[in-house]
């Protein structure tokens, strides 16, 4: 099975040093995923907040990065596969740490 939302990926600029959920409440989390349709930072299901998904959920954008390190593949929640992103992976901003 393939992803058939490829053309939503899109270059996009992260909204926060982080799960921009987490940052706000004071919560921790243990990998990062970014929104390959709008940019917005959110964690991993192994995260007790699961702000990825919800963000996913609240909005519909289906297609996601994995952002803590350039791992180099995504997913899409609506077909449920990996995708193999290869080298179009999203940016640190410049000092980014995690």
């Amino acid at each position: 099975m393939s992803c058939t939302h490829l053309g939503l990926f899109a270059a996009v600029t992260p909204s926060a040093d982080g799960c921009e959920e987490c940052l706000k409440t004071g919560q921790r989390w243990i990998h990062l995923r970014i929104c390959r349709v709008c940019g917005h930072v959110g964690c991993c299901d192994q995260s007790p907040g699961r702000h990825a998904t919800g963000h996913f959920h609240a909005t519909g954008h289906p297609v996601m990065e994995a952002y803590s390190e350039p791992d180099g593949w995504g997913w899409c929640y609506l077909d449920e596969v990996m995708i193999d992103l290869g080298g179009d992976v999203t940016p640190h901003p410049p000092g980014w740490t995690w």
